[in-house]
């Protein structure tokens, strides 16, 4: 009982992480499309508040039940191969967030509170979009790849 509900605390980290990462980039996308300074500096805020949210709170359950189901099981976390894979690619994903896509959501955010108000847009505010795009795609497919290792297990 323990362990299934450990392994539905992971579950839903996943669920919140994974869906988080790909509906942001998709509205972020689509608020793009609309080159509104006002609906830009909206997505934007709201690209930083459903990730303080979904994201880490997603990582945080996935983290607590992962790591408890696999000791509750007597699971290896370091040596057995697929829980090695899976946590690798979480790390390299991470690692794309907090190197590259956070910072670039920070710059993004200062940027839009100011053009929300000038209406004038800088080019450099789209060169850190097409980059976090670039990288929000990499890094969401590396936790989808995540996934699948863990749900197929391969030897």
């Amino acid at each position: 009982m323990l362990y299934a509900g450990l392994k539905t605390l992971h579950l839903i980290g996943v669920v919140l992480l994974v869906g988080n990462a790909i509906v942001t980039l998709i509205w972020k996308l689509a608020a793009h499309r609309t080159r509104d300074p006002r609906v830009l500096a909206f997505a934007q805020r709201l690209v930083v508040i459903t990730d303080v949210w979904f994201t880490v709170g997603g990582v945080v359950l996935l983290a607590l039940g992962g790591y408890g189901a696999a000791l509750v099981a007597g699971l290896d976390v370091l040596n057995v191969g697929w829980l090695v894979w899976g946590q690798g690619l979480l790390a390299l994903s991470g690692a794309l967030w907090a190197g590259v896509l956070v910072p670039a959501q920070i710059r993004q955010g200062r940027q839009a509170r100011a053009f929300a108000e000038s209406g004038e847009i800088p080019a450099s505010y789209w060169r850190a979009g097409r980059r976090w795009a670039v990288w929000g795609v990499a890094a969401t497919v590396l936790l989808l790849v995540a996934v699948g290792v863990m749900v197929a297990k391969p030897v």
